[in-house]
Formats: structure tokens, C-alpha cells, sequence
């Protein structure tokens, strides 16, 4: 879907929604209170593939937490052995990127017991680092003034196979985000599920359940009619008796 539609969509709704009467609650919440706000921002921004308003301070104020850096990144890809790949790295900040202060790092690893190797960097500038392993296979595709600090990895090998690490320092937030991906490299890919089965699977539990409840209202319909016939027997029965008992009344007084 466009990004604009989605971005549109969360301006109208959802973060209309978070700041109702933001100014009288707002100074009232707790640290993770905030968080818990922030990162409903941060999924939103995710999802959308743009960045939105930070909801870390009030409309008007200045307050940031000091823990607010978040990275987003896909724990684990598949990648075909010979395909190219992008790897998303994507950072959250509620303060604006100074170029001259912002560094980041690409580093792999075979494991996470493995000494980490750098491959690309930013210091005032970003500058992939030629390695034996990527040679000039790596390059850059992020927006730094969107967060994104996205690479492709081209002609994929079996020996790419492993952890890939992606180290964001933004001041002046305190911490160092850290997005870690776990990159997987296959011959040929899974083959498509077969959905047949879980059609017909569902298909026939839905035609039993329909089932079940058309057999459950056909017994309450048989049970309320009867119950009706009963009632209106009891009925007759009843005036039958009032009547047998108003003419033995009659034949007394003559």
C-alpha cells in the first residue's frame, strides 16, 4: 500500500487517538509509560516506511527520554545462494540526526561467539570498508535523513551465511542502538504451501459447525413447539375443567 495512504491513515486515526488531551495527561505518565507510547509510534513508522511524529514530550515541550534510540530490523532472513538481498536497518530517535555527531556500523560475524568483522561505516559520510569477504558486493540503499541505514548484499554465497549487526549512536541519546539480523543462505527456497488441504480441512469444519448450530436450533424449535402444544393442552384442560365445574354448579341450583 502507498505510504502516503498509510501515513495519512495513522494521522487521522490513530494518532488523533494518542493525543487526545495529551497535555493533561501526559506529564503523569511513567517512564514506561512513554516507552510504551513511543513504540506504537515506532511500529506505525515501521509498518508505513515513514517517519512519524515522535510522541516522546507534549506538543510544545522539550522532554526526551534518555533511552530513546530503538533499531527495527528482521531478526531472521532466507536469502537464495546467488540472489542479491536488502537488509533493513531502520533507527527511531527523537533527536534530529546532526551529521557531524552521528556514527554507525555494519559489522558480520559467522556466530555470535565469532570476532566481528566491519564492513561498512559512517562518519560524516558513509564508507563501505573493502573487505575479502564482500569485496564491492555491499552497497548502501538508506535514506539517512528517513533513519534508514538499509544495505543490499549482492551475489549472495554460502559463505555470507551468518550474523550481521547493525550499531546506530545518534546523540545526544545516551545509548547505542543494536539491530541484530540472523541472514540464512539456501540452494533453493522452501516450495510453496500447498493450501488445498487446509481449505478442505476448513472448509469441513465450517460445514460441521454449520451443522452443529442448524441442529441445535432445530431441537430448540422442536422443544418450543412442544412446549407450546403442552402449554395449550394444559390450557384446554383447564377450561374443560372450569366448564365441568360451572355446569355441576348449575344442576345443584335447579
Amino acid at each position: 500500500m502507498d505510504p502516503q495512504i498509510l501515513n495519512k491513515f495513522y494521522s487521522c486515526n490513530i494518532e488523533s487517538i494518542l493525543t487526545g488531551c495529551i497535555t493533561a495527561w501526559y506529564d503523569n505518565c511513567s517512564a514506561s509509560d512513554r516507552k510504551a507510547l513511543q513504540r506504537v509510534v515506532r511500529t506505525a513508522q515501521y509498518i508505513a516506511g515513514a517517519k512519524m511524529p515522535s510522541r516522546t514530550s507534549t506538543p510544545g515541550g522539550s522532554a526526551c527520554p534518555a533511552s530513546s534510540m530503538d533499531v527495527l530490523v528482521h531478526n531472521r532472513i532466507n536469502v537464495l545462494n546467488g540472489t542479491m538481498v536488502k537488509i533493513q536497518c531502520i533507527f527511531t530517535s527523537c533527536y534530529k540526526v546532526d551529521v557531524n555527531k552521528f556514527a554507525m556500523n555494519w559489522t558480520y560475524q559467522e556466530n555470535t561467539n565469532e570476532t566481528e568483522e566491519m564492513f561498512m561505516t559512517y562518519k560524516k559520510g558513509m564508507m563501505p570498508m573493502r573487505t575479502d569477504r564482500f569485496s564491492d558486493r555491499v552497497q548502501f540503499v538508506g535514506n539517512l535523513e528517513k533513519n534508514d541505514l538499509s544495505i543490499t548484499l549482492s551475489d549472495v554465497q554460502l559463505s555470507d551465511e551468518g550474523v550481521y549487526n547493525c550499531y546506530v549512536r545518534n546523540p545526544p541519546d545516551r545509548i547505542q542502538g543494536h539491530g541484530i539480523i540472523n541472514m540464512f543462505v539456501v540452494t533453493e527456497l522452501p516450495p510453496p504451501r500447498d493450501s488445498t488441504i487446509a481449505v478442505a480441512i476448513g472448509a469441513s469444519v465450517g460445514g460441521a459447525l454449520a451443522l452443529l448450530i442448524l441442529s441445535m436450533v432445530v431441537v430448540k424449535c422442536i422443544r418450543r413447539h412442544k412446549k407450546q402444544e403442552l402449554i395449550s393442552d394444559e390450557q384446554k384442560m383447564e377450561e374443560e375443567g372450569k366448564l365441568d365445574a360451572e355446569g355441576g354448579t348449575e344442576e345443584g341450583t335447579k
